[in-house]
């Protein structure tokens, strides 16, 4: 089975404050990019145990740690499946805020969960993703969704992108989870976000925010650099894609985004 794990871009994110458990209360829209995906291929073996070959853009981890072997373990323990080889082909850049290895994760769990016949409720996958990670939830469904919780709370909203070009600027290197927790300043904005995104495209920008902006914009200014790039061309909203280094542009005519096409391959109608 052969499964094209596509990445996301966040319609603003705002850090509401930290919870108890160690994690932080979040409020996003999530909203998927088809186009921009890595290949993840899952096909039964008659050896027990799992195969993990990976091909594409080198891998940020160990093999042995990376999430597909840790969504075959989940499935494993909790439902017994057994004897899998599973390929990724990585595409998507890693460490730009654009949730390609949660992706990759919650294809494996929906393979798997095809392969073996398990017919899990949306409901269980949900929750079994969200054991691997905070945006991981989203790729169940893989549809635009407004999230709270840790990411793993969502619901159905529709942005209105249509006819829209969106364009993906990835500066040189990353930016770790950890960095951009670690300096993120938590507080609940006075308008929620699902209010602010109803207002037009065009009044978006300092309205519609991202609060790891501000520390990741001081800490790595090719970023920011990367974010005024997008609207000296034209954008009507540009804006930094979960913790970074990823940046993307939403324009309304495909000619202006045309103009960045030799900075990078990832332009796309919406």
């Amino acid at each position: 089975m052969i499964l094209h794990a596509n990445c996301k871009i966040n319609l603003g994110l705002d850090v509401l404050r930290r919870r108890t458990d160690g994690y932080h209360e979040l409020e996003t829209v999530m909203f998927p990019v088809r186009e921009l995906y890595d290949v993840v291929e899952v096909v039964r073996t008659a050896e027990p145990g799992v195969r993990f070959r990976a091909e594409g853009l080198a891998l940020d981890c160990a093999p042995g740690e990376n999430i597909c072997l840790k969504a075959f373990r989940l499935m494993q323990a909790r439902y017994g499946v057994d004897g899998v080889a599973v390929r990724l082909d990585k595409r998507v850049p890693f460490g730009a805020g654009l949730g390609g290895g949660s992706s990759d994760g919650t294809a494996v769990l929906l393979a798997l969960d095809e392969l073996f016949g398990l017919r899990l409720a949306e409901a269980e996958l949900i929750a079994l993703a969200a054991e691997l990670g905070s945006d991981t939830a989203f790729f169940v469904r893989n549809t635009p969704q407004l999230c709270t919780g840790r990411g793993e709370v969502m619901e159905p909203y529709a942005p209105g992108l249509e006819g829209m070009t969106l364009v993906i600027l990835k500066p040189a290197g990353g930016v770790s989870t950890r960095e951009a927790y670690a300096g993120v300043c938590p507080h609940v904005p006075a308008v929620p976000l699902a209010e602010r995104l109803r207002r037009p495209v065009a009044e978006w920008q300092g309205v519609v925010t991202n609060d790891f902006e501000p520390h990741i914009f001081a800490a790595h200014p090719a970023i920011r650099e990367a974010r005024d790039r997008l609207l000296g061309a034209g954008a009507l909203y540009a804006s930094m894609s979960g913790s970074g280094s990823a940046v993307f542009g939403l324009f309304d005519a495909a000619e202006k985004a045309g103009s960045l096409r030799r900075q990078t391959p990832f332009i796309f109608a919406l």
